[in-house]
């Protein structure tokens, strides 16, 4: 059976280990790099070095920054009366994108999952909740994945906050734009159908 030489092929077993990232594609990566220049190589180790050395997590909302608080939460131009609760760094980041969401964050860095032994205090929900009493946040947008373990997040966040006066509100979910509805699962026509908006009274 062919192997490759044994530098090689750590470096493929090493990538394999990236999300989303199979045989093939770690084999085509590693042969990118093997293809890089010396200098290059230079470069994307000293990136990675600096992302692990230079990067934490907000000591406010939790979203991964090289400032403490990060430059989203010290945003003078942000709205302080919404804040929207993702499960990740990266969901601020797909959020941002849009364009029309000025709140503020709080990162949960997950989501519950009792197999992995995630549960309330991992995701340090204490620190939502005194966020949302000691600040002048008047609605809480749950933007938790719509997953099972995203909408038990989400329900358990309801349950805490509940008594809060402050609106509460959750993503709607459904329909891609430009999806089929040929296409879509029973739960996903649900949710479009939970989530619809009135257009015309």
């Amino acid at each position: 059976m062919f192997e490759y030489a044994q530098p090689l092929h750590q470096l493929i077993e090493q990538l394999r280990k990236f999300p989303g990232i199979g045989q093939k594609s770690a084999q085509r990566l590693a042969f990118y790099i093997l293809s890089l220049s010396p200098e290059e190589v230079e470069r994307l180790i000293k990136a990675i070095t600096e992302v692990k050395q230079n990067l934490f997590y907000c000591s406010v909302c939790n979203n991964i920054t090289h400032v403490d608080p990060c430059l989203l939460c010290t945003d003078s131009h942000r709205n302080d009366e919404q804040i929207c609760v993702v499960e990740e760094p990266f969901n601020v980041a797909s959020i941002e994108r849009t364009g029309i969401y000025h709140g503020r964050y709080h990162v949960l860095l997950g989501s519950l999952s009792p197999m992995k032994g995630i549960g309330p205090d991992e995701l340090r929900l204490e620190k939502l909740v005194n966020r949302l009493k000691t600040g002048q946040f008047k609605e809480l947008i749950i933007a938790t994945n719509p997953t099972a373990e995203g909408e038990a997040t989400a329900a358990l966040i309801l349950q805490l906050v509940n008594d809060l006066p402050i609106k509460i509100s959750r993503l709607a979910m459904g329909l891609p734009v430009g999806g089929d509805l040929d296409f879509a699962d029973q739960q996903t026509i649900k949710k479009a159908l939970e989530g619809r908006t009135e257009i015309k009274k």
